[in-house]
């Protein structure tokens, strides 16, 4: 610790129970979120999925789908966020280093609230996706290091994830 005092929780009402923040008050502004996840394979796997040479078809279309539906189900997911009018959302499924595959999801919005969750679930839920239309092919593979990259609006400013 810093010797600063600890903010309140503010999920925690003053019972202590879990409710969702009231947000009537800030102010709309343009809000920015990229966060990215790994699938980590075999060469031959990352190959097969970014060739779309996957007996279920076109894994990366599939994902990006799957990517951006998430994003817009995120306040049905994760029970204390708030459901938010996205204005866009991009999902980039390309390679990464021998047998990985990165998936970067891009959410935007005008709004009272951030979109860093709309992002981190769409990131997920498209790696998942990428790993259901390949687990024939390997089950030992792994989703890693999902997080947020980026971010800009808002009160608490921006954020970029040093290299």
């Amino acid at each position: 610790m810093t010797g600063r005092p600890r903010p309140s929780p503010t999920h925690l009402n003053k019972k202590g129970e879990a409710h969702i923040i009231d947000i009537a008050g800030k102010e709309a502004t343009k809000r920015r979120a990229v966060a990215q996840s790994r699938l980590r394979t075999s060469p031959d796997v990352a190959n097969a999925i970014l060739g779309s040479a996957l007996m279920k078809g076109d894994a990366v279309a599939v994902a990006r789908v799957a990517g951006i539906m998430a994003a817009k189900k995120t306040s049905e997911l994760i029970p204390l966020c708030h459901p938010i009018p996205i204005s866009s959302v991009a999902v980039d499924v390309v390679r990464g280093a021998a047998g990985e595959i990165v998936v970067t999801a891009t959410v935007e919005t005008v709004g009272p609230t951030g979109v860093e969750m709309e992002a981190l679930t769409a990131a997920s839920v498209a790696a998942l996706t990428l790993y259901d239309m390949a687990k024939a092919m390997d089950r030992a593979m792994t989703i890693a290091d999902t997080r947020l990259m980026e971010k800009s609006g808002g009160k608490s400013g921006d954020y970029v994830r040093p290299a």
